[in-house]
């Protein structure tokens, strides 16, 4: 059975849809907050998420169900080993994968990213240091780094405006 529920957070309100015990997709969302106190899952999921905006949890414990093609999940499994407070490039995920000149072809991927924080698609950049594509807005992409940047002098981000 599928479940949702909206949460709060410190970049707005987030979906979760789970089902069996896996978490299918996070998204943003401007659905006002709807907390199922039926979904235990969900619930621990939503306590991960407060530990991380809190600059508590680093890496999540959560079984995700993801689809997509295959070299969408083989993106997203090189995107979801990039460290907590570091970032890569789309040049850098394509070359990984022994596909150099894939680089559109990874950000085509990272934006169908169904899970987004929990695979961390906000730590991609350009090759130029610059900000581009987030499914939750740039705006969010910034705060991302910037929050997992807080206790690393020297690595401030910003969107050039």
């Amino acid at each position: 059975m599928i479940k949702t529920m909206v949460i709060s957070s410190p970049l707005g309100n987030i979906r979760l849809i789970s089902e069996g015990g896996y978490l299918l997709a996070l998204e943003f969302t401007d659905e006002p907050e709807a907390v199922d106190g039926d979904s235990a899952f969900l619930l621990e999921v939503k306590l991960q998420l407060d530990a991380y905006f809190r600059g508590d949890l680093r890496i999540f414990d959560i079984r995700v169900g993801i689809g997509g093609t295959d070299f969408q999940r083989r993106v997203w499994m090189e995107v979801n080993k990039i460290p907590y407070g570091s970032t890569a490039t789309y040049q850098d995920i394509a070359k990984k994968l022994g596909k150099p000149k894939a680089v559109r072809a990874v950000g085509m991927a990272n934006r169908a990213n169904p899970l987004l924080i929990v695979i961390p698609c906000h730590r991609i950049i350009a090759q130029s240091g610059e900000l581009t594509g987030y499914a939750g807005g740039l705006w969010r992409k910034l705060k991302l780094l910037q929050l997992e940047a807080r206790d690393k002098p020297g690595k401030p981000y910003s969107l050039g405006f």
